[in-house]
């Protein structure tokens, strides 16, 4: 089985303050997993159909140019132990007229925190980054992704956490001054989105100072996501089955070896059907949602679902197959 996409920036971008739409956060994403050590140019290109095919979304090129023309004028704060740098994504953008291109060359400024990395690097799950919905739920991803193997976040104090995300403006004015509606608008919305679609399950507590609430610190655990993006020919459209995409076929196959259905007979069975890889796909869904509990066997559950196991008494499987 392929394993699923990690891509990796600095961590001073990791907790820089910026602020992107969901769109140019998915651009980000994208353009950081064509990155390449031994690409001196500075100049990637974006495949508009192959991102399309990889989120399922649809994306009109009027929204794309305002988009790259706002990441050109938004800039990152960057703290580090000696410097505070603003640095600016792009060196240009070029859009190939008719082709569904857009090349993009990095700024001199940018390239560092991107390649550059030695051990102060976050590393995430690209599809993870590209399913969430909420900028805010990607932009608290990736912060939550630095600490995946520790467990626990360090405590941001509330205020500067809300500048990271892009909610302080200028003249210090919160987009979200009180925590109930920060917690409603951002936080709540982030876990929800996290643990449904990504590689992470995330908790968070406010932490008050006298009266006042003072610090956030998310709790942070890995745990199995359902669909996998790989690298090289995300765009690719070679299916093994009729109407199937390759992450699905992988996903079901990912969903069978955790739960112990092994036998290659009966594997090849269901890896073979598309209506199988649907169910399966589906149940790999709930089973992440929460749906099925715990007290459920899950592997005969899934292949009841499937109609391979019969949920009346008589054999655990139709003839001829077994599985253990």
């Amino acid at each position: 089985m392929n394993t699923p996409l990690e891509v990796r920036h600095h961590n001073a971008i990791t907790t820089a303050r910026y602020e992107y739409s969901e769109l140019q956060m998915d651009l980000f994403f994208y353009l950081l997993s064509k990155l390449r050590k031994d690409d001196t140019s500075g100049i990637y290109e974006i495949v508009v159909k192959d991102l399309s095919e990889i989120t399922g979304k649809k994306y009109a090129y009027n929204y794309l140019r305002k988009a790259t023309e706002a990441m050109g004028s938004r800039m990152f704060e960057v703290m580090t132990e000696k410097t505070y740098e603003q640095i600016w994504m792009f060196q240009g953008v070029k859009y190939m007229i008719g082709e569904g291109r857009i090349e993009v060359r990095l700024s001199e400024l940018i390239r560092p925190y991107l390649f550059d990395l030695k051990n102060n690097f976050t590393s995430f799950e690209l599809l993870s980054a590209l399913r969430l919905t909420s900028k805010h739920a990607k932009r608290i991803y990736t912060i939550c992704s630095q600490w995946k193997d520790v467990g626990e976040t360090k405590k941001f104090d509330l205020l500067d956490f809300k500048k990271m995300l892009g909610l302080v403006d200028a003249k210090g004015k919160e987009e979200y001054a009180e925590v109930s509606m920060f917690k409603k608008k951002v936080l709540d919305v982030a876990v929800k989105q996290i643990n449904e679609h990504t590689d992470l399950s995330i908790g968070y507590t406010l932490e008050k100072k006298g009266r006042a609430f003072k610090n956030v610190v998310f709790t942070v655990k890995p745990q199995a996501v359902d669909v996998v993006a790989t690298l090289p020919d995300l765009g690719a459209t070679s299916q093994p089955l009729p109407g199937v995409a390759a992450h699905q076929v992988e996903n079901a196959g990912r969903l069978l070896a955790q739960l112990s259905i092994t036998t290659p007979e009966l594997v090849a069975q269901i890896l073979g059907s598309p209506a199988h890889v649907a169910a399966c796909n589906k149940f790999a869904h709930d089973l992440k949602t929460g749906k099925y509990t715990k007290s459920h066997s899950l592997s005969g559950l899934l292949l009841t679902v499937l109609g391979i196991k019969k949920a009346s008494n008589g054999p655990l499987f139709d003839k001829p197959t077994k599985a253990r």
